[in-house]
């Protein structure tokens, strides 16, 4: 079982996210939160495997919580919910190292496929998702793009195709059909790429190639 933590300020969310979440059967609501306060706590006190957490709250919002969490000794992965329209909350979580992003409103299907993924260690990044990312950086600087570029130049040459999948929002299935290689070899060339590039996530690598491209 996957063990989930809900926070959110509004009780109803709280309720439906619960609902869907222990409808799947191999995930387990640990306990909610209502502020990011009580979301540390509660990581502290229930250790859950996955955080379901919103960017906006009161108090302690989410983009601190998931600070003091990932201070925490072996810190769960933490999913923030968002409607990005709050971009500097969005791209705080980005720098404290958010497991990925799941737009409220997202259907059953894709939530729970989504604490799937990030309790087995990968990152959530969807194209709509990528999309509203790089386009909220619209003013980069050459020095960025050119910095940027120097990073990408560490990695080799099949590392910067799957980066490039990646930075379009492609899933390792997908980018191993569309580079005719497994999913495993995909998932290695993420992983070194990350480590190569000193990067958290699927997200950070998107918004490093976007900004080498101007």
């Amino acid at each position: 079982m996957i063990r989930v933590l809900i926070a959110d300020d509004e009780a109803l969310v709280r309720t439906g996210l619960r609902m869907i979440l222990e409808a799947a059967g191999d995930l387990e609501v640990a306990g909610e939160a209502a502020d990011g306060a009580e979301a540390v706590a509660a990581v502290r006190s229930l250790r859950p495997d996955v955080v379901l957490m919103d960017v906006r709250m009161p108090g302690m919002n989410g983009v601190a919580a998931l600070k003091a969490i990932n201070r925490e000794p072996d810190p769960p992965k933490v999913v923030m919910l968002t409607t990005f329209d709050l971009d500097e909350y969005v791209h705080g979580a980005l720098r404290a190292r958010a497991a990925g992003f799941l737009l409220k409103g997202s259907g059953p299907r894709e939530l729970v496929a989504a604490v799937r993924a990030v309790a087995d260690g990968t990152a959530i990044l969807t194209p709509a998702v990528t999309r509203r990312l790089v386009d909220a950086r619209a003013e980069r600087r050459p020095a960025a793009a050119r910095a940027a570029r120097d990073r990408l130049a560490r990695l080799t040459a099949r590392e910067r195709d799957v980066v490039n999948g990646v930075s379009r929002g492609l899933a390792n299935a997908e980018i191993a059909r569309e580079l005719a290689m497994t999913e495993t070899t995909v998932k290695a060339h993420v992983s070194r790429s990350l480590a190569k590039l000193g990067l958290a996530n699927r997200v950070q690598i998107a918004l490093l190639v976007r900004d080498a491209e101007d």
